[in-house]
């Protein structure tokens, strides 16, 4: 029983190895060279302008929020769409709901003018 499990531990002691190993190497490889500019709360090169606490418009949360809810129905649709034959009816019936109303929730979207850039 014990002989199954040692794959398993060498790949985690080679694991392990190689995680401590990447970490000492960029500590000791990394040059230390402290600059205004890296000093800064924003590393990009560019001053930052207003308050950190600036309210957003609920519209990128929109898009943001839409583009998941969208990309979700792709990859469920793409299973269903490899076995749509073997599922029948009643396949092609739970996925006709399940597409309604992500319909429904794009024209509910569409109406509040969340998809209307200003």
């Amino acid at each position: 029983m014990a002989s199954s499990y040692l794959p398993i531990l060498i790949l985690l002691g080679v694991s392990v190895l190689n995680t401590v190993g990447m970490l000492a190497a960029s500590h000791i490889l990394n040059p230390r060279r402290a600059t205004s500019e890296k000093e800064m709360p924003y590393e990009s090169g560019m001053i930052p302008l207003g308050d950190t606490r600036g309210r957003f418009s609920v519209k990128f949360y929109m898009v943001a929020i839409s583009f998941i809810i969208f990309d979700l129905e792709a990859i469920f649709l793409i299973p269903w769409a490899v076995e749509m034959r073997a599922l029948g009816w009643h396949g092609f019936l739970a996925v006709s709901i399940f597409t309604l109303v992500l319909v429904v929730g794009l024209i509910y979207e569409w109406r509040k003018g969340g998809l209307d850039w200003e």
